[in-house]
C-alpha cells in the first residue's frame, strides 16, 4: 500500500513530497539535498520529533496511508523560541513514540546507536518503554480484580456446600404445600361460602389495627409533647425576672443631672471661648480701657470694674477651662453609669419577653397535650369495644371458618417462603456452576500478575536472545574483524577478537554502527514493535561499505513493511524504490542545512 509524504519547512526541506512504497525505499542524492530531512519528516509524522525549519514560524507534515482513507496531519508552530506539536501524529501513545524512535527510527542519532558507538551501558536505553508501561499500577489493578475474583469464587465453594440442605429445604416445602392445599380443598367442600360474621370479623380487625396504629402515634406524640413541656418549664423555672422599675427611676435621675451639667458646660464653654478669643485676638479695648505701662498693661475688668492686667484675666481663663474639664468629666462618670443601667434594663426587657414567650408556649402545650390525651382515651375506648365485639364473633365464627383462614395464611406464608428457597437454590446451583470459570479466571490473574512481576527480566532475556540471534544472522554474511559479540546480563556489550575480549574503541566506526543497529533490532523485537510501527528508517551508514549496506538493508526489509533509508548516488547493489530530491526546495548550505529536531 503506497503512503504519500508532503513536507512544508521541515528541517531541511522547504517544500517536497514523495511516494513510499511497501520494502525498501532509498532516497538517493549527494550531500545537503534533503536525504536525512526527509526522513526526519517521516518522524515528525509520527510524533517523535518537532524539527521545524530554522527561521520559519510553522511547518506542516501530511502522510496519507490509504487506511480507511485516513491521512496523518502533523502542523508545527514556534512561539518565544520552542516548537509546539498539534493535529494527529499516527502514534498516539507516548509509549508507542518511545518504541519508534529507540528501535525502528535508526538514524544517527539514535539512542542506542549511540550507546554502542561510545562504548556506554545500554540497560537503560534498551529497558527505556518499560518505563511508561506503569507494571506496579497494571500490578495493583490486576490483584484488586483478582481479589474480588476470590471473594467471588469464595462464594461459590460456599453455595456449592449448601446446595443439599437447601434441596432438602425446598422438597419439604412442596410437600408441605401440597398437604396445606389439599387440606383446604376438603374444608371448601364442607364450610361452604363464607358468612356475614366471618366478613364483619375481618372488617372489625382491619379497624382494630388501624386504631392500633392511631394509638401508637397519639402515645408517642403525648410522650414528645410531655419531653417538650417539661424542658420548657425547667427553663422558666430557671429564669430570674427582676423589676426595673428602681433602674428607670435612677436612669430619669442621672439623665436630668446630666442635662444639667451639660447645660453648665455648654454656658461656660461659650463664656470661656468669647473672653479667650478677645485676649489672643488682642482686642479687650473693645470691651474695656486698657493702659500701657512699663512693665505690663493693665486693664479695667469688664465684668467687675476692678484692675486688673492681662495674666490675671488669662489666669482667671484658666480656673474657667478647668471648671469645664471638671464638668466634662463628670459627664462623662454618668454616662459610663447611664449606659451600664441601660444594659442591665435591656437585660430584664429580654428576660421579661423571654418568660412571656415560654408562657405562652407552655400553654399551647398544655392544650396540645390535653388534645392528645382525649384522642388517646378515645381510640382506646374504641378499641376495646372492638375486641369486645370481636371476641363475640370469633364465638359465632365455627372451627371451620378459622381454619380456612389460617390454612389460607399458611399456604400463602408457604408458597412466599417456597419461592424465596427456589430462588436461593437457582442462584446457589448458578454460582455453583460458575466455580470452574472462576478458578481458570483466578489462575489466569495470578499469572498475568507473575507475568507483569517478571515483566523486566523477561524483556531483558528476550533482548539478549534476540541480539544474539540477529547478530548470528549478520555474521554469517559480514565479513568482520571480530568473532562474535554478546550482551551480559548487565547490558555491557563484549565483543570477541581472536578468542580473545576486545575493547568496543579497537572496532572499526562500521563494526560499531553495526552492532549499535544488531542492538536496537533486539529491542525491536523485544517490544513487539512491528506491530505498531510499520516503517523503520536508516541513515548515517557511511562507516559501511556499500556490498555491507546491501547486506544490511536486505536482512531490515524482511523485519519491517516499510524500510526508508538515505543513501548516496554510489551506493548500489540493493533493488529500491528510489525517492530523488530532485523537486524538493532545501535550505541552502549557506543557511544551515538542516534544523536540529
Amino acid at each position: 500500500m503506497t503512503w504519500h509524504l508532503s513536507l512544508d519547512n521541515i528541517a531541511g526541506i522547504r517544500e517536497g513530497a514523495a511516494s513510499i512504497e511497501p520494502g525498501v525505499n532509498a532516497v538517493r542524492a549527494s550531500n545537503w539535498q534533503g536525504k536525512s530531512s526527509f526522513l526526519a519528516g517521516i518522524k515528525t509524522a509520527f510524533g517523535t520529533v518537532k524539527p521545524l525549519t530554522e527561521g520559519q514560524s510553522t511547518g506542516r507534515a501530511v502522510l496519507e496511508t490509504d487506511d480507511d482513507n485516513d491521512e496523518v496531519v502533523v502542523e508545527l508552530e514556534r512561539t518565544n523560541g520552542s516548537v509546539s506539536r498539534s493535529g494527529n501524529p499516527y502514534l498516539d501513545e507516548e509509549y508507542d513514540r518511545i518504541c519508534a524512535s529507540l528501535f525502528a527510527f535508526l538514524d544517527e542519532e539514535n539512542e542506542i546507536r549511540h550507546a554502542v558507538r561510545v562504548g556506554k551501558n545500554v540497560e537503560s536505553v534498551l529497558t527505556q518503554p518499560l518505563d511508561f508501561e506503569n507494571i506496579d499500577e497494571q500490578i495493583a489493578d490486576l490483584r484488586a480484580e483478582r481479589d474480588h475474583v476470590e471473594r467471588e469464587l469464595e462464594r461459590a465453594a460456599q453455595a456449592a456446600d449448601r446446595l443439599p440442605q437447601l434441596q432438602q429445604r425446598v422438597t419439604g416445602l412442596e410437600g408441605d404445600l401440597e398437604e396445606l392445599r389439599t387440606e383446604r380443598e376438603n374444608l371448601d367442600s364442607d364450610a361452604g361460602a363464607e358468612s356475614d360474621a366471618r366478613e364483619q370479623l375481618s372488617d372489625f380487625r382491619a379497624e382494630r389495627d388501624r386504631l392500633t396504629a392511631k394509638i401508637d402515634r397519639l402515645e408517642t406524640t403525648a410522650e414528645r409533647v410531655r419531653d417538650t413541656l417539661s424542658e420548657k418549664r425547667a427553663e422558666l423555672e430557671s429564669l430570674t425576672v427582676r423589676s426595673g422599675d428602681a433602674i428607670e427611676t435612677e436612669l430619669e435621675q442621672l439623665n436630668d443631672d446630666l442635662r444639667g451639667i451639660e447645660r453648665d458646660r455648654e454656658l461656660l464653654q461659650s463664656v470661656y471661648e468669647a473672653n479667650k478669643r478677645v485676649l489672643d485676638e488682642g482686642r479687650v479695648e473693645l470691651l474695656t480701657a486698657v493702659s500701657h505701662d512699663m512693665l505690663a498693661d493693665s486693664v479695667t475688668c469688664w465684668l467687675c470694674g476692678n484692675d486688673a492686667t492681662r495674666d490675671d484675666l488669662e489666669a482667671q481663663l484658666s480656673a474657667l477651662d478647668d471648671r469645664i474639664a471638671e464638668l466634662r468629666s463628670q459627664a462623662a462618670e454618668i454616662q459610663d453609669r447611664v449606659d451600664e443601667l441601660e444594659a442591665k434594663r435591656d437585660e430584664f426587657k429580654t428576660t421579661q419577653r423571654r418568660e412571656t414567650d415560654l408562657t405562652d408556649r407552655i400553654g399551647d402545650l398544655e392544650s396540645r397535650l390535653a388534645e392528645t390525651e382525649e384522642s388517646l382515651e378515645l381510640a382506646q375506648e374504641r378499641r376495646d369495644d372492638l375486641d369486645s365485639r370481636i371476641t363475640e364473633l370469633q364465638a359465632e365464627v365455627d372451627s371451620t371458618d378459622d381454619r380456612i383462614t389460617d390454612l389460607e395464611s399458611e399456604i400463602k406464608y408457604t408458597e412466599a417462603e417456597l419461592a424465596d428457597a427456589r430462588a436461593e437454590l437457582d442462584e446457589s446451583e448458578s454460582l455453583a456452576e460458575q466455580r470452574d470459570t472462576l478458578e481458570e479466571e483466578y489462575d489466569a490473574l495470578a499469572a498475568d500478575i507473575a507475568d507483569l512481576r517478571n515483566r523486566k527480566e523477561e524483556i531483558k532475556r528476550r533482548t539478549r536472545e534476540a541480539f544474539s540471534s540477529a547478530l548470528t544472522d549478520l555474521l554469517e554474511q559480514f565479513d568482520t574483524g571480530f568473532e562474535t559479540a554478546r550482551l551480559t546480563s548487565s547490558f555491557d556489550l563484549v565483543v570477541a577478537r581472536e578468542g580473545r575480549e576486545a575493547q568496543l574503541d579497537a572496532l572499526s566506526e562500521g563494526e560499531r554502527e553495526l552492532l549499535g543497529i544488531v542492538a536496537a533490532l533486539a529491542g525491536h523485537e523485544a517490544f513487539e514493535v512491528g506491530q505498531r510501527v510499520p516503517v523503520m528508517l536508516l541513515d548515517g551508514l557511511g562507516g559501511l561499505a556499500s556490498d555491507n549496506l546491501q547486506i544490511l538493508v536486505k536482512y531490515l526489509a524482511d523485519r519491517t513493511e516499510y524500510l526508508v533509508l538515505t543513501a548516496y548516488p554510489e551506493n548500489e547493489g540493493f533493488d529500491a524504490n528510489e525517492l530523488s530530491p530532485s523537486n524538493w526546495q532545501v535550505v541552502s548550505r549557506e543557511s544551515d542545512v538542516e534544523a536540529t529536531p
